[in-house]
């Protein structure tokens, strides 16, 4: 039991919220791919390993048919998932349980010609120190 619930908390933690108070976005001035390449590059250049590219954007066009919708969400939406072996370290020895919101994600996404830059937000206590650093990151890829 302990096990089913460790991956439904795991895969709820990877799946962001677009809901303002679940996220926190920026609007990035410039095209989709360059606040992708802006936001692997801030990723990479701090010493980070990226995990896995979720393609969201086309995994919705993707399978819209097959779920009975004809509603196009993002023109483009990438989330990069990655974890900093230090700060997750840190915040799971404050509390194990912290497992749950690793890895972090950082979402590019496109919708109406609007780009946007986002994460989403983590409860109060150590996960603000994850929260602190991915918006470094984002701050970073929005110059």
């Amino acid at each position: 039991m302990k096990k089913l619930v460790l991956a439904g908390a795991f895969a709820l933690a990877t799946f962001p919220a677009f809901a303002q108070e679940h996220s926190v976005t920026y609007a990035f001035e410039g095209s989709f791919d360059d606040a992708a390449f802006a936001v692997e590059s801030a990723i990479l250049g701090r010493g980070l390993v990226i995990d896995w590219v979720s393609h969201t954007g086309a995994m919705l066009e993707r399978t819209a048919d097959a779920v009975g919708s004809d509603v196009k969400l993002f023109e483009e939406a990438d989330i990069f998932q990655f974890c900093s072996a230090q700060l997750s370290r840190k915040v799971m020895e404050a509390d194990p349980m912290n497992i749950a919101f690793c890895p972090y994600g950082i979402f590019v996404a496109e919708r109406e010609g609007d780009v946007m830059i986002g994460y989403r937000t983590f409860p109060e206590g150590p996960m603000q120190e994850v929260q602190a650093f991915l918006d470094e990151i984002v701050q970073e890829a929005m110059q």
